[in-house]
């Protein structure tokens, strides 16, 4: 139907085989309208590619039915092996979602032209008779669009298709249920139809049967696909254990290890491949004539006329027929080594030079180990034997005598080995370093300065701040609040209020604290008066004979106390900072008892970081302000006390000190 040949198209100016499906498409062109050159051809070139297209697939489709799949390499023009593949590979898919059971009209995520095979292959398959108009449905029938040619009517009836005349038929394979429309496999190894070998056995699958080897290939073979054995080239899988110097050569079942290179006449390769000489006096038998000896030479051999063998220290005469006393102190290649030579019959003897021994077995004149032999009384350190003679040498760190056995000592610190300090002594040196060096670990000779401040004590050296220089070190405090003590170490307060380096007004009082002080002005509160120039500054209540608010007030006086605290840096036990005693009891029975004295604290408690006990001392209350808890500072409070005496249950009147308390940021 369909021709191939090429023609030449004026229109386009090229060769161009696409026009081969003109005769194809003329009834489709009859229905358009004229076209214009150009769109004429496109139209033409479109009705073939289609007409070429429908082939191609029912030609996969047949394969699929026949071969049962799509390993075989489809030919035609270049728009038909794609499709045919297509085509054949969606069959394939419906065959198989038939024979698993499943439903023919699963959603799948192919081209529409793959998803009508696939149904088609699903529902009605035909056998390998029919395959030619098996998949009419794939593609619509350009007579009757939208419908196909068989089983236009209760197909879906039947299990695997239908045959048009309202009857069911079975794949290849299967075979009908009595029931007319189901199907079910046939066993080809059962019926004996399958033609499986001899040592092949049969193994039935669905639809069809397979055959299997009974024995296995063997070592060097593998089973192929098609059920048959294929060797192993072992030489280019690289299974093989041939050497650098050998050549692989595969052969059936399995492989040879061939010498890579030639060796020359006279060798042979051994089992690394390297070229050996070969001994042809013991691999050649007679190799040489009668009378005669093989010598074996590199790559060949030699034969030499037998002779009469003579004795050590004798050798043949210049006839060759018998022997004769060498006299070996003739030679020129000094036999005793420049030592006096006495020839005797068949041998010979060295007279040796002094500190030398002649050794009657070697025949040679042999040093004398002088050292060995007296050891311990040629040398006064180390005794070295030199040809013919000994040496005497010195430990390190003594000198040989003039009389070149005995060792003196040598001073080393003349040479100044040292760094810094050389003490000489026998035999060798001791460097030493200064007061704030030490002498280094690696070459024991140089001084290196001591950090003072980095030892495990160097934190404690000083009380702020150390600061090392070479060879010692030195000491600093704070820039502002302290000196430095006399014992160069300590950071003590200056005293500003002292030294009158404060800035206080003449309305402020100066109190020092710990690294600075403070200006603090205290005015005592309306009917109270001051007591006094005194501290701690106190004010004492003055009433107005009128004033009923004051004098029902339990308070009596109000003092002010500054204290200063340090950091403390280890706080393991509550640290008593202010004592407030009352005055002794009077014989005066108005003065109130001791034990009706109540203390307690009533603000400026920072993290209840103090706390307020009562004592008694020699009989009177005295109340002992504690600091409970480490403070870090700085920090300033007002730490409210209160003495209240208490009478019959009521407080009759209460003392209020105000104690100012600042926490420096140092520890001293």
């Amino acid at each position: 139907l369909l021709q191939s040949y090429t023609r030449f198209d004026p229109r386009l100016g090229v060769s161009n085989d696409i026009f081969d499906c003109v005769g194809l498409c003329g009834s489709a062109l009859l229905l358009t309208p004229p076209l214009s050159p150009l769109p004429d051809r496109v139209a033409q070139e479109q009705c073939c590619l289609a007409v070429m297209e429908n082939a191609s697939c029912n030609q996969g489709v047949a394969v699929a039915r026949e071969q049962r799949a799509c390993d075989m390499l489809f030919s035609g023009s270049i728009c038909e092996p794609k499709t045919a593949k297509t085509c054949c590979h969606c069959c394939l898919l419906g065959r198989a979602a038939m024979e698993q059971g499943l439903s023919c009209d699963l959603d799948l995520s192919v081209a529409y032209q793959c998803g009508q095979v696939f149904q088609t292959c699903c529902l009605e398959g035909l056998p390998e008779g029919d395959v030619g108009t098996a998949h009419v449905c794939a593609v619509a029938d350009a007579q009757q669009p939208g419908q196909c040619v068989l089983c236009l009517a209760g197909g879906g009836q039947c299990s695997h298709h239908c045959l048009g005349n309202g009857t069911c038929a079975c794949f290849t394979g299967y075979k009908l249920k009595p029931d007319g429309r189901n199907c079910e496999d046939i066993n080809e190894c059962l019926l004996g139809s399958h033609d499986c070998q001899l040592g092949e056995r049969c193994i039935n699958t669905a639809g069809a049967y397979r055959c299997q080897r009974e024995i296995s290939c063997g070592s060097g073979y593998e089973l192929t696909d098609s059920n048959t054995c294929k060797d192993i080239d072992e030489c280019e899988t690289g299974a093989h254990n041939c050497g650098l110097e050998f050549v692989c050569q595969n052969t059936p079942g399995s492989f040879q290890c061939q010498p890579g290179r030639q060796c020359g006449p006279g060798f042979i390769e051994d089992a690394l491949g390297s070229c050996i000489d070969i001994n042809e006096c013991l691999s050649h038998t007679g190799a040489c004539p009668a009378g005669q000896l093989c010598i074996n030479t590199v790559g060949s051999y030699i034969c030499q006329r037998n002779s009469p063998s003579c004795g050590r220290g004798y050798h043949l005469n210049e006839e060759g027929t018998r022997c004769v006393d060498v006299d070996e102190c003739l030679g020129t290649d000094g036999v005793c080594a420049g030592h006096g030579c006495v020839n005797t019959i068949g041998s010979f003897r060295c007279e040796c030079r002094t500190g030398y021994i002649f050794n009657s077995i070697s025949r040679t004149c042999e040093d004398i180990n002088e050292c060995r032999h007296y050891p311990g009384r040629l040398c006064a350190h180390k005794c070295e034997n030199v040809e013919g003679s000994y040496q005497c040498s010195c430990a390190m760190g003594f000198k040989l005598a003039t009389d070149g056995r005995s060792c003196d000592d040598v001073n080393e610190c003349e040479s100044n080995p040292c760094n810094q300090e050389c003490a000489n002594v026998y035999g060798s040196y001791q460097c030493y370093c200064r007061r704030g060096f030490q002498l280094s670990d690696i070459d024991g000779i140089t001084c290196e300065d001591i950090d003072e401040c980095s030892l495990p004590v160097g934190g404690h050296i000083c009380s702020y701040h150390c600061n090392n220089t070479p060879g010692s070190f030195h000491c600093s405090c704070p820039p502002e609040g302290y000196t430095l003590a006399s014992n160069g170490r300590s950071c003590q307060d200056l005293d500003e209020c002292v030294t009158g380096v404060h800035n206080c007004s003449q309305t402020e009082t100066c109190f020092n604290v710990l690294g600075g002080f403070r200006c603090l002005s205290f005015e005592c509160p309306p009917s109270y008066r001051r007591a006094g120039e005194s501290r701690p500054i106190t004010c004492v209540k003055f009433c107005l004979p009128n004033d009923v608010s004051c004098l029902t007030d339990p308070v009596h006086s109000i003092s002010h106390m500054v204290i200063s605290l340090p950091t403390i840096r280890d706080f393991n036990r509550p640290e008593e900072i202010v004592f407030l005693r009352t005055a002794a009891p009077a014989h005066s029975a108005h003065w109130p008892n001791p034990h009706n004295i109540i203390f307690d604290i009533q603000g400026g408690n920072v993290q209840s970081s103090f706390d307020i006990v009562k004592r008694y001392e020699r009989g009177a209350a005295v109340g002992v302000v504690r600091q409970v808890k480490p403070i870090t500072g700085p920090l300033q409070t007002v730490l409210k006390v209160a003495m209240n005496h208490v009478t019959s249950g009521v407080i009759s009147h209460r003392n209020i000190i105000n104690l100012h308390i600042f926490v420096s940021k140092f520890w001293f």
